[in-house]
């Protein structure tokens, strides 16, 4: 086995790793205390090529491998969450959908624009009482004629409010199936349609300087061609969207977790007690240790379903995997950070107090920790 990066992996990690600490980490803290979504930022991340970042050149994207864009991803996160999340959610929730199940038409439509970072597309899923439970989804959609009319709501979207965000791509009720269950199907809906309203949430404790939305359909009309896919499809897509959202999540996890790791080491090599540095304390440098073998091993784990996706082996266990881990593994590693750093890990000046709270969503989004362990175990045989 071969586990050296390509000579194209390498300069990408350094491309995005100089991006984010000469543009990214001067910024991210003042941003993250605003909670202000930056558009500028976007735009230079769009200029980079890091939106449509595995859609095929003919579409506007940039044809790479997912491990090209998991390591993007992971490169982000090592300096901000948010901004990883923005890329992430472009990437994975955003033009992945369109382009798996679109037609040629809504492809040559949406797509250019979306991976240029011209504009932003949301997954609108998630509701106030449709969240593990998916397949609960309140919000409905009827044909009128040649139009789709949908009523009901989302919560928690990301990249549906700011001023480029296109549209959104929602899942709603559109029948009764012969078993009695819901037809669920997936609509694209843009951002100027009829009825429709996105607002942007406030008072986040994570990933404050990513767009968060609340979603509105009052009678709100798109076209009958604006379907994604086959009707009734719509669950089926969404899980597998989903499978692909769960590497990135993980990527997040594992840059994360290398930003509190370098910090964490830099600040214990500097910071003196007892006339010496407190890395060479037994009780610091083993938490260093643990962190360093951890981050290790997710990235072994998560390179690896990257590696089956790209060469369409099934893939979906290890993804599930690799998202429980990465993202409970920096929550070890950012406590080891804040507590490596003391009083000081407590206060805003300090990368890792950032670290600490945006780690947190990654147990939740995309499917929890809870969530991942039953989808683990199925996919194992054991339930």
């Amino acid at each position: 086995m071969d586990f050296s990066l390509s000579t194209e992996h390498e300069i990408l990690r350094n491309s995005v790793r100089n991006f984010s600490t000469k543009e990214i980490q001067p910024l991210a803290r003042d941003l993250d205390r605003r909670e202000e979504f930056s558009l500028d930022l976007t735009r230079a991340m769009g200029g980079l090529g890091l939106f449509g970042m595995v859609i095929p050149e003919e579409y506007g994207g940039q044809g790479l491998d997912h491990l090209g864009y998991i390591i993007a991803v992971e490169e982000l996160a090592r300096v901000d969450g948010s901004q990883a999340a923005t890329v992430a959610a472009a990437n994975s929730l955003g033009t992945g959908p369109i382009y798996e199940f679109g037609t040629e038409e809504q492809k040559r439509k949406y797509l250019p624009k979306l991976c240029s970072g011209e504009a932003l597309w949301g997954f609108g899923l998630t509701e106030p009482n449709a969240g593990s439970d998916a397949g609960n989804t309140q919000t409905t959609a009827f044909l009128d004629g040649n139009e789709w009319i949908i009523n009901g709501s989302k919560i928690f979207i990301t990249n549906a409010s700011t001023e480029i965000s296109l549209g959104v791509t929602v899942l709603a009720k559109t029948g009764i199936r012969e078993d009695g269950k819901k037809e669920l199907s997936c609509i694209l809906v843009e951002s100027d349609a009829p009825g429709y309203e996105a607002r942007e949430m406030k008072g986040k404790m994570v990933w404050r300087a990513s767009n968060t939305s609340e979603l509105y359909f009052e009678d709100c009309r798109v076209p009958k061609e604006n379907l994604l896919g086959e009707r009734g499809e719509g669950f089926h897509q969404m899980l597998k969207t989903l499978d692909g959202g769960r590497l990135s999540i993980a990527a997040m996890g594992l840059g994360g977790a290398q930003g509190c790791f370098d910090r964490a080491l830099d600040y214990a090599k500097e910071r003196v007690q007892f006339n010496r540095p407190i890395s060479q304390f037994q009780v610091n440098a083993f938490k260093l240790a643990d962190m360093a073998t951890e981050i290790e091993l997710a990235r072994l784990l998560l390179y690896k379903a990257c590696w089956l996706k790209d060469r369409g082996k099934p893939f979906a266990v290890e993804a599930a995997m690799a998202k429980l881990y990465c993202s409970e593994m920096m929550s070890r590693c950012a406590n080891h950070a804040v507590q490596l750093h003391g009083g000081y890990g407590l206060m805003r000046e300090y990368d890792v107090e950032r670290f600490y709270r945006d780690q947190k969503l990654l147990e939740i989004g995309e499917g929890t920790s809870e969530v991942m362990r039953i989808v683990i175990a199925r996919l194992i045989g054991a339930l």
